[in-house]
């Protein structure tokens, strides 16, 4: 059914992406290739002096419906789906008058771009192709005789394969480009069905399509003995680490791709009237604050547990200024990530080659309630994201005492600390900053003693004699199931505490809220974070 080279005679070409159209069009002249175009295409083939026949010529039947039915035709698919060397399709071509198409190449209308743009119903439904997707799978079924383009970056491979085998390809060659093929028009249409759930607000749809574009394959994966590669997911304008300009340093890992996204979605989420930082360290925060100013609100950070932060990540909410990068360049850091940075302060990440430095543009939207995927054995789960938040209505005192208005402020930003935080969570923050986190344990009071910990080991670090638990806030992601969780941040010196609630022993937690003079409040909505 194969024959291992394919020559090329006759090709289709009809692209929206025009680059690098004039060089391989004329390249395939040269080698004697007979031309075929559509609409906007043929003229630009036309227009850079390159013989072409209109399709619509060739079939003798003309475009209609603004272009909505051009290529679906028999002498089209017909010379896409044809085997060459059976005789009845030999036969069935000849009668009809039907030609081989040996070569095809399309690139598809722009749909999610056209998406992103913010483009109204009507014109989104307008920039979904179907002529295309359809020509270029039927084009990679018999990819035994025709090759198949759907990347302008395939067409000089195409030519040096034309010249290496006497103008024809090899089967070897065809296979790899069919199967990218695919992918492609798998991608395109899993980017239309989420379009369309979102639409119609299934996020949750029947048949759930999700598909990636490859950016990078990485060295290795979480361990060395993993392969990985960085993919780009259905919203490509989302600011973020997949979107990131890279100034400086050595390729991204796995694990940086992680940590960074973490740090930067964190930081997103702080106030943006002030200049907020996030430190992260394999995927969590061990630090977190706001200030009056970048360098100020980085140093917070920072004291709150200086040890885990060395070879962390940082991130900024706003463009990093000269005094932040001095600050940062202090310690090893293995990613800066911000809005962007001015002059001053790359000049200073500039003499740390190994540090990556990723300027974004922008902040993500923390409301933004994209999906979250994640593999399980034999399927994989779908939520969306997390991005609720509370409310000033949302928030319930239930003890006798009710938080200060500073004990409320610092009680808002560990509440959201501890939504990025693996649960098991407590956070203690004082004064817009973490100054503790107890992370990922299996026991909820294990979080709270490890938070303390840290915090009396950042005030040794930072050579005071009183720990910074003193006089904090605590959060926690969940309920307490028991006092005892409680009792260890009284124990630490916090004075007031934010939790969802919900547990059956409520009443024993507030009463002994109570008896420590603890203000505390109801959120009614956890953070879990697995």
């Amino acid at each position: 059914m194969t024959s291992p080279n394919s020559r090329i005679r006759r090709a289709l070409i009809s692209v929206s992406d025009k680059s690098g159209l004039a060089e391989f069009g004329r390249a395939l002249a040269d080698n004697e290739v007979e031309l075929l175009s559509t609409g906007g295409t043929a003229r630009a083939l036309a227009d850079a002096n390159i013989a072409v026949r209109e399709v619509s010529d060739y079939t003798g039947f003309p475009e209609m419906m603004d272009g909505r039915v051009k290529t679906l035709h028999p002498k089209v698919h017909g010379g896409l789906l044809g085997l060459r060397d059976v005789a009845a399709h030999a036969d069935a071509m000849s009668q009809h008058s039907i030609g081989g198409i040996d070569l095809l190449v399309v690139n598809l209308y722009p749909f999610q771009e056209t998406v992103a743009s913010g483009a109204d119903f009507d014109t989104c439904i307008e920039n979904i192709d179907i002529g295309g997707p359809a020509m270029i799978r039927s084009a990679a079924k018999n990819h035994a005789f025709v090759t198949v383009i759907v990347d302008p970056s395939d067409y000089a491979r195409v030519i040096e394969e034309m010249k290496a085998n006497d103008g024809a390809t090899t089967a070897e060659f065809r296979r790899e480009l069919a199967a990218k093929a695919y992918a492609r028009t798998a991608q395109y249409d899993a980017a239309i069905s989420s379009w369309f759930a979102d639409v119609i607000g299934d996020p949750l749809p029947e048949r759930f399509a999700f598909a990636g574009e490859r950016k990078q394959v990485l060295r290795y994966g979480e361990n060395p003995h993993q392969s990985a590669a960085f993919y780009l997911g259905a919203a490509p304008n989302r600011a973020g680490v997949a979107t990131a300009e890279q100034l400086q340093g050595k390729e991204l890992s796995f694990n940086n791709i992680n940590d960074t996204d973490a740090a930067f979605e964190l930081v997103a989420e702080l106030d943006r009237d002030r200049p907020a930082v996030a430190i992260i360290k394999h995927a969590n925060p061990c630090g977190a604050a706001m200030g009056d100013s970048l360098v100020g609100a980085y140093e917070n950070a920072l004291r709150c547990d200086p040890v885990s932060a060395f070879g962390g990540i940082v991130a900024f909410n706003r463009t990093i200024d000269e005094a932040a990068a001095e600050a940062v360049t202090k310690i090893f850091t293995e990613v800066v990530i911000a809005p962007d940075a001015d002059q001053k302060a790359r000049a200073i990440f500039a003499k740390k080659k190994n540090l990556r430095l990723l300027i974004t543009g922008g902040l993500p939207d923390p409301n933004e309630s994209a999906p979250n995927i994640r593999t399980v054995s034999g399927g994989f789960l779908v939520q969306n994201r997390d991005a609720s938040n509370i409310s000033d209505d949302g928030i319930k005192t239930v003890t006798k005492r009710a938080p200060t208005d500073d004990e409320l402020s610092d009680l808002r930003f560990a509440f959201t600390i501890a939504k990025h935080v693996k649960s098991n969570a407590i956070v203690y923050v004082k004064n817009g900053a973490t100054v503790g986190i107890g992370a990922g344990q299996m026991s909820r009071v294990d979080s709270a003693r490890i938070a303390a910990q840290k915090a009396g080991e950042a005030a040794i670090a930072a050579g005071l004699d009183e720990s910074l638990a003193k006089g904090s806030v605590v959060a926690s992601d969940a309920f307490f199931p028991f006092a005892d969780g409680l009792l260890t941040a009284a124990e630490a010196g916090a004075t007031a505490v934010i939790q969802p609630g919900g547990s059956m022993r409520d009443d024993e937690v507030i009463a002994a809220a109570d008896e420590a003079g603890l203000a505390m409040v109801l959120t009614g909505m956890r953070h879990f974070r697995h």
